[in-house]
């Protein structure tokens, strides 16, 4: 089997993967039936009321991060994600069932949207953990690349798809067709053989949200990749938003164009994805060098001066922000403890998508305010600073070298004088 898709040997994940990829198609029609549904049919393109959506279906990560940990870390985590899969599915329904009774009002959504994001809160450290119960070690890189790639095939599916059922039918039955999609993921999880899988410790007793906290504050380059991380989902990551605002706004497109964009920029995601489960080991230099990318293409999407030309601006935008993100998440898995794995997930996912309540809101006053184009240069301006910071830090104040080996425990040198690099074939830098 080609390296690519070495995961997709193991039964359990080969069947986690067919049911992953038809929920996360439903999953993506959602998102662009729900952007439409506000845009259009309950404000009038108004861009701090997608921002206000956004920012609540994301609260919850960065208010539920200790909690989502632990629980993912303390229970079963197939069950956990048969749990929360059950609670979006009804969330789901009952969102289309609003929309097709045509009764849906703007604080429906916006209460659905903050009890999705409690669901997707719990189930996204239970979820990306739950990987590594069902391959080995050595195929857990390429089983988060994978899951990337199915997750922007979807991506690059999905909106589409919902696009021209919208155009077609209506909001109503784009929503409920990603209702139907958690059946297969549901499914999914009943095939699963559990004497297959490779269930972490389990952790007991009191203090494990503060154990979880003092175990990354002890990790410097955890905490570099989470500053990094958190302001590209902050504020270079709100393409929910950004996409929907100069398709509609901008380029003044309907609702096909507005999920084709969304479908071109995974064409760059999938790409980037599929190159990422050929990766063995993820490096630091590959992150740090996709984010320099990210930030150039970015800036180059919000001057394109056609619709065809920020179409295509999209493909490297959506390489490089996925290059970023696949490289960051198999960094944390790999180099924590197996018990610690869940928490540290669970502050990783907080601190990426948790920042959204704070820059979504901002990026939609900034299109009210400043234009459609300035929600996407805001990121690039943003995650730019921030990289460069981060690299000043890294050569100049502290010269930290991180290292790590296959047994997982890092090695962090602090210098005051120039980093010397010790011969390591299994580091990653």
């Amino acid at each position: 089997m080609s390296p690519t898709f070495a995961s997709l040997s193991v039964r359990n994940y080969r069947i986690w993967a067919a049911g992953a990829l038809v929920s996360n198609v439903g999953t993506w029609m959602g998102r662009v039936a729900q952007d439409w549904l506000v845009l259009t049919q309950l404000t009038d393109h108004s861009s701090r009321a997608l921002g206000t959506v956004t920012g609540l279906q994301f609260a919850p990560f960065l208010l539920m991060a200790p909690w989502a940990g632990m629980i993912a870390d303390r229970f079963p985590k197939r069950a956990v994600v048969a749990i929360t899969q059950s609670v979006l599915a009804l969330t789901s329904l009952v969102m289309a069932l609003l929309v097709v009774a045509d009764v849906a009002q703007l604080w429906h959504i916006y209460l659905l949207a903050f009890a999705q994001g409690i669901a997707t809160a719990v189930d996204n450290p239970a979820r990306q953990t739950f990987v590594s119960e069902m391959v080995p070690r050595d195929k857990l890189s390429n089983a988060v690349g994978l899951n990337s790639a199915s997750f922007n095939a979807a991506r690059l599916i999905g909106p589409a798809v919902a696009g021209l059922s919208i155009a077609a039918w209506g909001t109503g039955p784009a929503l409920l067709l990603n209702t139907a999609s958690f059946v297969f993921v549901l499914l999914s999880l009943a095939a699963l053989r559990p004497s297959e899988l490779r269930p972490a410790p389990v952790v007991r007793g009191e203090g494990a949200i503060r154990d979880g906290f003092r175990y990354v504050r002890s990790r410097p380059d955890i905490k570099l990749i989470l500053f990094l991380i958190f302001m590209l989902g902050t504020f270079g990551m709100n393409f929910q938003i950004t996409t929907a605002l100069m398709a509609t706004r901008e380029f003044h497109k309907g609702a096909g164009e507005f999920g084709l964009v969304s479908s071109i920029m995974a064409i760059g995601s999938l790409t980037a994805a599929l190159l990422a489960a050929r990766r063995k080991t993820p490096r630091m230099s590959t992150f740090l060098m996709a984010l320099a990318a990210f930030t150039v293409s970015t800036a180059a999407a919000s001057l394109a001066p056609t619709y065809a030309t920020f179409a295509l601006a999209l493909v490297p935008v959506g390489l490089t922000a996925l290059t970023a993100m696949t490289t960051a998440n198999a960094m944390v898995q790999l180099r924590v403890d197996p018990e610690m794995r869940g928490r540290v997930m669970a502050l990783y996912t907080a601190i990426f998508f948790g920042g959204t309540p704070v820059g979504a809101p901002i990026v939609g006053w900034v299109g009210d305010a400043l234009g459609a184009r300035w929600t996407i240069g805001i990121g690039a301006l943003v995650v730019g600073l921030s990289l460069a910071g981060a690299l000043v830090w890294l050569a100049r104040r502290q010269n930290v070298s991180v290292s790590y080996e296959s047994q997982r425990r890092p090695r962090v040198r602090v210098r005051t004088g120039p980093i010397v690099r010790e011969p390591c074939p299994e580091a990653a830098r």
